[in-house]
């Protein structure tokens, strides 16, 4: 089963089968296989890339060694080979050879439901991974939804999201949920460090930096130059509201002058944190309906704006600046002194 978000040059989740980080997740999993009471479904959720799926494929050789009869090192020859008869892997499918389809699609489930609902290939537990759940299309996750309600015996399903918001709520009430956080700047530069090992130390830590704990955008930030304008970008959200006004009219010349090139893929996860770390610092802070109803409008306009962009292909750099604009608004409320509750 091929990944079709698999970055050139790096191993798949399924090869390196040993997450940096997550210990408290980890460790939950770890006590309920010693306890023999797995959930029949786990939703491994959190910011994309920064290892769901390869910690997945670690707690799937882990409860395939304990449950089976096969030591752990051909255990893990197995899974990182997709090859183990107790393991399922659900992604989206190769189309004809040429790239692949947009959504997991409902025969996919259903391939999969037969699939365990014949005989075990091997004595233990079964494993199904689907990575990820996000990319079920309406009739596909109805499906999924109908073998989560009766799930076959022996048989945990880790389900890997990025958006869980958009889920089912009836599927996520049917998870064990566990919400992974991203990396500490020391772990991720284990991650690189193991996978890069010639990479120098600049270049490594210039990752580190713009990565914001993400393994995954680390190993992209590889595919920008060195006079990036996301680093500029990144300086600029710590205090928006302070840089002058040109400096936000810079930033937005110089991202949006390739609206489909990697500093501009890159700004849009970055403003995507900021505005969700806003949402969260607000909701969080006592009294602050203000910053909170702020930080919800100026969400969905700058959403809103980047849709519009994509869809009729307007000025990036003209919709840049409104949301440059926007940010800026937002902070300087918010550096008011808060509304009594």
């Amino acid at each position: 089963m091929s990944d079709p978000s698999a970055l050139e040059g790096l191993q798949l989740p399924e090869q390196r089968q040993q997450a940096k980080g997550h210990d408290a997740a980890r460790a939950a999993i770890s006590a309920q296989l010693a306890e023999r009471r797995l959930p029949g479904a786990i939703l491994l959720h959190g910011p994309q890339g920064i290892g769901k799926a390869t910690l997945a494929f670690e707690l799937a050789a882990a409860i395939l060694t304990a449950t089976g009869d096969e030591e752990f090192g051909r255990v893990r020859e197995q899974v990182a080979a997709l090859s183990h008869p107790n393991l399922s892997v659900l992604r989206r499918r190769p189309r004809d050879g040429k790239g692949y389809y947009s959504v997991i699609r409902i025969e996919d489930v259903r391939a999969l439901r037969e699939a365990l609902n014949h005989t075990r290939g091997r004595a233990g537990h079964r494993i199904a991974i689907l990575d990820s759940i996000d990319e079920c299309n309406p009739s596909s996750a109805n499906a999924l939804l109908k073998t989560l309600e009766e799930p076959p015996a022996d048989t945990t399903f880790f389900l890997i999201s990025h958006r869980p918001g958009q889920l089912l709520p009836t599927i996520r009430s049917r998870c064990h949920n566990l919400a992974l956080r991203p990396l500490d700047d020391a772990s991720l530069e284990a991650v690189i460090s193991a996978s890069l090992p010639e990479l120098d130390i600049g270049a490594r830590q210039r990752a580190v930096q713009l990565a914001g704990g993400r393994p995954r955008r680390a190993f992209e930030t590889l595919a920008l130059a060195e006079d990036s304008p996301v680093g500029a970008l990144q300086a600029w959200l710590r205090q928006p509201e302070e840089a002058p006004i040109a400096a936000g009219l810079q930033l937005a010349e110089a991202l949006g002058s390739n609206p489909q090139g990697p500093d501009m893929s890159f700004a849009r996860e970055i403003i995507g944190d900021w505005l969700a770390g806003e949402m969260r610092d607000a909701a969080m802070q006592q009294g602050g309906r203000l910053r909170l109803a702020s930080a919800s409008e100026l969400w969905e306009k700058a959403h809103a704006l980047l849709d519009e962009a994509d869809s009729v292909n307007l000025d990036m750099k003209q919709t840049l600046t409104v949301i440059f604009d926007a940010i800026r608004k937002h902070r300087a409320l918010s550096a008011s002194p808060a509304e009594p509750a």
